[in-house]
């Protein structure tokens, strides 16, 4: 190939390269080639069962060993008696611990997990890349605001959370709007 050819190719490469790279680096935007943020709940019995009082956490926003403590502890699952048939329990912890940030292909989870430094919180609010993904928000949008009150309430926010999406330009605080940092 002469040089003529060869130049125009090598830049289509690279543009096509750096269009790659950019779709892949930049984490706000939900789905990318490598897909949602963080791989949704496909589970039925863990929707039935933990999504009837909360939204259905997606396993891979917290590590197995976190998920292994808060099955652990059901009695006093952060107030309530949620407990379980052992069968249930069993079925519900491995599911969650086979899908947890460790186990996931998805950038997001990669990100929570090197935050917790091998901590092993019970709630996923307590994730430094969580809390640094908010630092931003005043508290009175959170705590303030009846339709959200707490962190923890994902979907009160995240319009498509239920997918495993966590995009910036998808966000919607209740009484406020669109989100923009």
């Amino acid at each position: 190939m002469n040089n003529s050819k060869r130049v125009p190719a090598l830049m289509l490469a690279a543009g096509l390269w750096l269009a790659g790279g950019v779709a892949m680096a930049d984490d706000d935007w939900g789905w990318s080639k490598r897909g949602p943020d963080v791989a949704a709940v496909k589970n039925e019995l863990y929707r039935d069962e933990c999504g009837a009082c909360h939204f259905a956490y997606q396993p891979g926003l917290l590590p197995a060993r976190s998920w292994q403590r808060l099955m652990d502890s059901l009695d006093n699952h952060f107030g309530e008696n949620a407990e379980l048939d052992a069968a249930t329990r069993n079925r519900l912890t491995t599911y969650l611990k086979v899908n947890a940030a460790e186990f996931s292909s998805t950038r997001r989870s990669a990100k929570i997990l090197r935050s917790l430094g091998g901590d092993a919180p019970l709630r996923i609010t307590d994730a430094p890349y969580i809390r640094y993904k908010h630092n931003e928000i005043p508290l009175r949008f959170i705590r303030d605001n009846a339709e959200v009150r707490s962190l923890g309430n994902c979907s009160s926010c995240h319009t498509r959370a239920d997918t495993g999406s966590f995009a910036e330009r998808e966000i919607a605080v209740p009484g406020l709007g669109r989100w923009d940092d």
